[in-house]
């Protein structure tokens, strides 16, 4: 038997419908003694009156008199055993003491289920086994939720018994939805001459963004390795040895704040390229995405040519350079409508330059005051000093708010055009310095996109950001952040601007984003050593600082480094979308709870005092519970 692969994906479709690309069953029974001839997702109506073996848990019980039926479940789906007084009272005794997640094994005989007791929601629905021997080959205890029913569970009970709670068919199915997924890069990218190589995880520490997770080193007292944050200089050092086609599937590591999308350690696919450019990078990258979710994904692609957004345009239709395209609801700039206006506010603000924008809520013109303050609330929170509103009445089309006063009424009309504002909509207006109202309307547009229910479509709906600047900001020291990392390179025809006017030069930085969601970074890198100094000296390096940290890149680059970049998209978070899943940790198999903790392993934990003594480390008396010795 092997397991279906053309079968239609869902977010509902059964562990046992999931292609799983396996040898056969038999073709492993051939290979290795099994406890089992068969699996419980493989049996069908052509197997009716052979004999079996099927092993697993206990997925259901139900106790009929002289009758017992079990569900009996494993990795592969679940088959309906049948033990009859009547046929085996030895079976039928052995069933009387079995409780849910007892582990099995019964030999039986396939048969056809009676008419009308036929199950269409399991693959395997139309037949039964006849039990003839039933061996427990472990008890369980009582489970702490329930394994065979999907249903709502306290998370940090679940992380605590992590072992049952990945027993239960959705996180099966996400699991091995994840192993679908790997193996189609890795499959991809092998046809196309890449070269899977694994980095060091004991690295130096360098900073990129985040705290390090440090190791100390017990042979060089009072040193220590870092975890790395990604193989980012490995992989460009890669690329000057010679293989000009590198991918891995990297654990990466990040001691920073949890989300819902971040955990401290994770994994992503990392990707470098020579003697390549921008386009060549998201092509390749884009076409495997494409080809991955067609593969392994239960949601489908909105499009199969993803869009090429600037930063620029990003932010100022959507708000965020990681918008969610699916739904419209674009920022609209009305600056020239209202610039004469008798609205102050408005007036003045594009006297000064700064812009008024608005947004086209559809069919909630019937927003009461008391919502109105809601959406308002949020947008101080936002920074905005307040909020201007228009709604039009469906079924009179008169434009009420408390704005329109100040409005001709041609204005009026010409707002309403300009955004296809029709009866029942509402309009939302802000107006401030230009970043301020993009991030305003942006927050008001997430929010306004799950209030109508936009953000619970099924579909993947993905975009390139591209052109994004190399710095984000000047900071107070005269130096600059970097708006990627300190590796990006900037645009070749900008690089000028690096000595005058270093906040209006672009990079080669592109993201995709996928439902509002950043799901890979790249960039196109930096390759030669005077330029690499340039950038660290802007984001505030000394000669000795870069030296000290980078010496071994720099000095690399020195020795015929090629033209080069890269991109790492997140395996988490990819996954996680494509099996519709909101958090990443349904998606891990053993993910970490909030704080970074280990709720089923207690970890972090202490060690032996010994075991610091070995690695030349003493802990503070804050750190060993003690009270901290107070300052003079």
């Amino acid at each position: 038997m092997y397991f279906p692969l053309d079968c239609a994906l869902s977010l509902a479709t059964p562990i046992d419908r999931i292609p799983l690309h396996l040898l056969s069953y038999h073709e492993l029974q051939g290979r290795i003694s099994m406890l089992k001839t068969h699996t419980c997702g493989e049996l069908r109506v052509e197997d009716v009156g052979k004999e079996v073996v099927l092993a697993g848990w206990v997925n259901r019980r139900r106790d009929m008199g002289g009758v017992i039926f079990i569900d009996l479940r494993d990795s592969a789906g679940k088959t309906q055993i049948v033990l009859d007084a009547s046929r085996s009272p030895a079976a039928f005794d052995a069933g009387e003491a079995v409780r849910g997640e007892y582990v099995l094994q019964v030999r039986g005989v396939v048969a056809r289920r009676p008419a009308g007791q036929e199950n269409p929601e399991m693959p395997t629905g139309d037949i039964e086994v006849h039990a003839d021997e039933v061996r427990v080959l472990n008890p369980a205890r009582t489970p702490p939720f329930h394994i065979d029913r999907e249903e709502s569970v306290e998370e940090a009970l679940r992380l605590k018994y992590r072992y049952l709670d990945l027993r239960r068919e959705r996180l099966q199915r996400n699991l091995r939805l994840r192993h679908g997924a790997v193996k189609f890069i890795r499959d991809f990218l092998s046809a196309r001459g890449f070269v899977e190589i694994e980095t060091p995880i004991l690295f130096k520490s360098t900073p990129e963004g985040a705290r390090d997770y440090l190791v100390p080193s017990r042979v060089h007292p009072g040193k220590f390795y870092a975890l790395p944050q990604s193989p980012q200089q490995l992989k460009q050092l890669l690329m000057i040895a010679g293989f000009e086609r590198y991918f891995q599937i990297a654990r990466c590591f990040r001691d920073e704040d949890q989300r819902a999308d971040r955990q401290p350690e994770f994994t992503q696919l990392d990707l470098e390229m020579a003697f390549v450019e921008r386009d060549d990078i998201l092509d390749l990258v884009e076409e495997m995405i494409v080809g991955m979710v067609n593969a392994v994904s239960l949601l489908p692609l909105a499009w199969e040519t993803f869009p090429r957004i600037s930063y620029r345009d990003a932010m100022e239709q959507y708000g965020t350079d990681r918008p969610d395209l699916r739904y419209e609801m674009k920022l609209t700039d009305i600056s020239d409508i209202v610039a004469d206006s008798a609205f102050r506010v408005f007036a003045e603000n594009v006297a000064a330059g700064h812009p008024v924008k608005a947004i086209r809520v559809p069919g909630l013109g019937h927003y009461s005051r008391r919502e109105i303050d809601e959406l308002e609330s949020l947008a101080r929170a936002e920074g905005a000093k307040g909020l201007a509103w228009l709604a039009i009445d469906p079924e009179s089309e008169e434009i009420r708010g408390f704005i329109t006063k100040f409005f001709r009424v041609e204005q009026l009309l010409a707002i309403t055009e300009r955004l296809s504002a029709g009866p029942g909509d509402l309009i939302l207006i802000s107006s401030d310095q230009r970043r301020v109202v993009n991030r305003v309307l942006g927050a008001l547009r997430e929010e306004m996109g799950r209030r109508l229910g936009y953000k619970d479509q099924k579909v993947l709906a993905f975009c390139w950001i591209i052109d994004f600047p190399l710095f984000e900001e000047e900071l107070e020291d005269g130096h600059y952040a970097p708006s990627h990392h300190m590796f990006t390179a900037p645009r070749r025809e900008h690089i000028p601007l690096l000595d005058e006017e270093p906040h209006a030069a672009l990079s080669e930085q592109y993201d995709l984003v996928c439902n509002g969601f950043e799901v890979a970074g790249g960039s196109i890198r930096i390759h030669e050593r005077a330029l690499q100094r340039k950038i660290m000296e802007l984001i505030g390096f000394s000669i000795e600082d870069a030296q000290e940290q980078f010496g071994h890149l720099l000095e690399a680059f020195e020795y015929g480094a090629p033209p080069h970049g890269g991109i790492a998209p997140g395996i988490d978070r990819l996954v996680a979308l494509m099996a519709g899943e909101p958090n990443i940790r349904e998606v891990i198999a053993f993910p970490k709870a909030q704080q970074a903790a280990d709720l089923m392993a207690d970890a972090p934990s202490e060690v032996a005092p010994h075991q610091l003594a070995e690695l030349h480390i003493q802990l503070a008396p804050s750190a060993r519970g003690e009270a901290a010795p107070e300052k003079a």
